[in-house]
């Protein structure tokens, strides 16, 4: 039986957690998020913006996209730590790596079952997206999961919650907003200037490499600016709407015998 969340109870609770934890939320984000931010940054001075007939532009961003999916386990792994009372320190945003073949097998297959969903339509594809949140956290809390555990787990988990965590996305849609404004503009200005030069056969007044290297870097520090001030409550906030839907479910990635109650979901 699905359970109606209160959503801002729930927000007000996390930011009132996170003030007391022992180890600062938006310094721990701040780190998470400028090293993505740097693994993104190779991507793009290897691949220039193109992996079209490029094998090595392709393996970089293929390697960059799962080590940033290994990082972003950590941070689950540290929201959850700070759910929980404990101290994590920052080099638990590389406990990760310890498990890191399930994370990138579980990415990989998250990846392609959501793009095969998306091949019918877009709606499809958001459906899946949402149906497939919380593997990650089954897996976090269970490494010994399998890939399609943590995928089926999940399935059943987000069964009548696929609406409010949808609803939980749109109220952070301005913070998101704000973070990509910066990068918004600058891809807008790219892409109409290319097109206006294409379509009029007159040149733009174009940046060099490096000027435009450094309007990235900017707009990538402008997006972990901003992402710091929420990021900790958001994830945090999901992980609360994992607990119910694992609490309701009655699913759970840890075993029976390692539960006080035998209702769970038995692997």
């Amino acid at each position: 039986m699905t359970e109606i969340i209160d959503r801002r109870g729930l927000k007000a609770e996390m930011r009132e957690l996170l003030r007391g934890a022992q180890v600062d939320p938006r310094m721990f984000a701040a780190l998470f998020l400028l090293l993505t931010a740097a693994l993104g940054a190779l991507d793009s001075l290897v691949s220039g913006g193109t992996t079209a007939g490029n094998p090595l532009s392709l393996f970089v961003r293929i390697l960059t996209s799962l080590l940033s999916a290994v990082l972003s386990v950590g941070f689950v792994l540290y929201c959850m730590a700070v759910r929980r009372g404990q101290r994590a320190e920052y080099l638990t945003l590389f406990d990760g790596f310890t498990f890191a073949g399930r994370i990138i097998g579980l990415a990989l297959l998250q990846a392609l079952f959501i793009t095969l969903w998306s091949m019918l339509f877009v709606i499809p594809g958001i459906i899946a997206a949402y149906r497939y949140q919380f593997a990650y956290f089954n897996l976090c809390e269970n490494p010994e999961l399998g890939c399609m555990d943590a995928l089926e787990m999940s399935k059943q988990q987000t069964m009548g919650y696929k609406g409010q965590l949808f609803s939980l996305d749109l109220s952070y849609l301005g913070w998101g907003l704000l973070a990509s404004l910066p990068a918004g503009i600058w891809t807008s200005y790219v892409t109409y200037s290319s097109a206006f030069s294409i379509l009029y056969g007159t040149g733009y007044a174009s940046l060099s490499t490096g000027a435009s290297l450094g309007v990235s870097l900017l707009c990538s520090l402008w997006s972990v600016a901003v992402q710091v001030f929420y990021l900790p409550t958001y994830q945090c906030v999901q992980l609360g709407y994992y607990e119910v839907a694992k609490r309701t479910s009655g699913v759970s990635p840890i075993s029976a015998s390692d539960r006080p109650d035998s209702n769970g979901f038995d692997l």
